[in-house]
């Protein structure tokens, strides 16, 4: 049987879920889950919740006037009263937890965030969608329904975010040790969410009722649906981004505002390949010498390359298996780590010695290699990464360190996100006329150029900088490869990128190397409020740039 086609509503979610990390990595949710937030901060919090719910209960209310069909109008009744029981428990709730809504001068007024998504909500449910008005009144059954759909489609994000919460509050109750939660405030909070079965089934009531308004729209109102959603999205994490922090409050995130770069320094370093790429710089060349290089048969070409790329991946799984070989260290062994390496370091050697024997990439063109890097895709949310680094954060420096054999291609694909000086990789030679001569001129062969590299800014940059005011230099190295080992352990933050870095994992763990996911890591940092250490055996791992953003950038 095959299997259900995806409603609407979780696609949309599907594609707005990396957003919904910027709420995790928000100074809010890192403190409660630490368990030091201030009071007054929570209290705040979850009075704003009751608007939220009141607002709900009062668009479900408007929705089910718009809907047309008596089915309609029952789902979405039963949404209403849902939130209704919400809102009337939630005062015996809030004591569950050890805390009480202030009464003295009634239910605190909403703040600008909360009023903000308050009336994007109303405005919609009352037909003003888009700046035009759909009076339900006078409307046909048709409009009327459109309305009921973007107004599910505005409340929908919400609950699913909430939903989302859930989820992973019950994996931060898994991060305390059971000896350190005697003091944790707001334990009963996570406790609560963890197992909040009913914001579940909302979520998920909610959508399934935006999915059947959905069905009858047209393509530009799914659309516009979208947009709604979206926009709602955005409202919700800018919410929790901005709940207001106390002044005496010390947090861990976002890293470039914990920093205080007018009196200290952070400096970002990456890997390109696969770390910023969807695709290697290699295979994105080999496509290119396929097509343009006048030195070969393609036949003979594509057999080259095939073998070169065979030789290199068995050569390259034999060499860490051969480094890896007895019981994985329980502290972590630098040394040991660095002997390793240096194994590493003679295969890749090897490798880019075969590279240019071979010749294969002779004859490329320089406007063909720059036309290839404007074409390479990176993962999504990367570029956004370095160009809000660019525009917003100039006292950030960031660099790309890479093994790559063209260090025109990564130029090429950064474009001006990136300062072409702050790329550093090897060269490919090329002649007077701009052709490669099938030469690598190598900088950066193996893990430990890689951290000269790396060691060399990092001079540069506090020679240059204000270390007189004796303030940190952050270093923060984000790779996925094992030639970004040393690195990634030599800088106070070492950051893994995606589930395709088996081979560090394993080379890293087999020396004693900690592998952490990165929120984990946020919410432990907060709760102790140390300085991050460098060669401390512990990396933290993410899969979206989404996470890395939220963490050292914020919203």
């Amino acid at each position: 049987m095959a299997a259900k086609e995806e409603g609407i509503a979780r696609g949309y979610w599907k594609e707005k879920m990396e957003e919904s990390v910027f709420a995790l990595f928000s100074p809010f949710f890192v403190s409660v889950a630490a368990g030091n937030l201030d009071p007054s901060t929570f209290r705040h919090c979850i009075s704003m919740d009751l608007h939220f719910l009141q607002a709900f209960v009062q668009a479900y209310e408007m929705a089910e006037d718009c809907a047309d069909d008596n089915e309609e109008k029952k789902l979405i009744r039963h949404l209403r009263e849902c939130a209704h029981k919400k809102l009337h428990a939630y005062d015996a709730v809030v004591q569950k937890w050890g805390f009480e809504i202030p009464k003295s001068e009634g239910v605190p007024v909403p703040d600008s965030m909360t009023a903000k998504y308050k009336e994007f909500l109303l405005r919609i449910a009352s037909g003003i969608v888009e700046g035009e008005q759909v009076p339900c009144k006078t409307a046909t059954p048709f409009e009327k329904t459109k309305v009921a759909a973007y107004t599910l489609a505005a409340i929908a994000p919400f609950m699913r975010l909430k939903s989302y919460l859930c989820l992973v509050t019950h994996m931060i109750l898994t991060y305390l040790h059971p000896n350190n939660t005697s003091d944790h405030i707001y334990k009963k909070w996570l406790q609560y969410y963890s197992s909040d079965q009913e914001i579940q089934e909302l979520a998920k009531k909610t959508e399934d009722v935006l999915d059947t308004l959905s069905a009858p729209l047209t393509g530009e109102e799914l659309r516009l649906t979208a947009k709604l959603y979206d926009q709602a999205v955005k409202l919700q994490v800018e919410y929790f981004a901005s709940l207001p922090i106390s002044q005496q409050q010390r947090t861990v995130v976002p890293l470039a505002r914990v920093q205080d770069l007018n009196n200290g320094q952070l400096t970002i370093f990456s890997d390109f390949d696969l770390t910023c790429s969807v695709v290697d710089c290699a295979a994105m060349l080999a496509r290119l010498a396929t097509v343009i290089t006048p030195c070969w048969t393609l036949a003979d070409l594509k057999k080259e390359l095939d073998a070169i790329s065979k030789q290199y991946v068995d050569g390259y799984e034999q060499c860490v298996e051969s480094v890896t070989i007895g019981v994985p260290g329980e502290v972590f062994d630098y040394d040991g780590l660095c002997k390793a390496l240096e194994k590493v370091a003679e295969f890749e050697k090897q490798a880019n010695a075969r590279v240019e024997e071979s010749g294969v990439f002779k004859g490329l063109t320089l406007h063909g290699i720059k036309h290839a890097g404007q074409s390479i895709l990176l993962h999504n949310g990367c570029r956004e990464f370095f160009q809000k680094i660019k525009n917003e954060h100039p006292g950030i420096d960031a660099h790309v360190i890479s093994y790559s054999w063209c260090g025109e291609l990564i130029r090429s694909a950064f474009s001006s996100d990136l300062k072409a000086s702050n790329i550093h990789s090897n060269e490919l030679a090329f002649t007077e006329e701009s052709v490669t001569t099938g030469e690598i001129i190598k900088k950066v062969e193996t893990p430990f150029e890689k951290h000269q590299a790396f060691m060399k800014i990092l001079q540069g940059r506090e020679s240059s900088g204000n270390s007189d005011h004796g303030n940190k230099h952050l270093k923060v190295y984000i790779g996925g490869a094992v030639g970004d080992l040393l690195c990634l352990v030599e800088a106070d933050i070492g950051i893994v990128f995606g589930s395709s870095s088996a081979s560090l994992k394993k080379l890293g763990t087999h020396f004693g190397v900690s592998f952490v996911p990165l929120l984990r890591g946020v919410v432990n940092n907060q709760m102790e409020l140390v300085d991050w250490k460098p060669k401390s055996g512990i990396l933290y791992a993410v899969e979206t740039w989404a996470e890395i953003q939220a963490f050292i950038l914020g919203l």
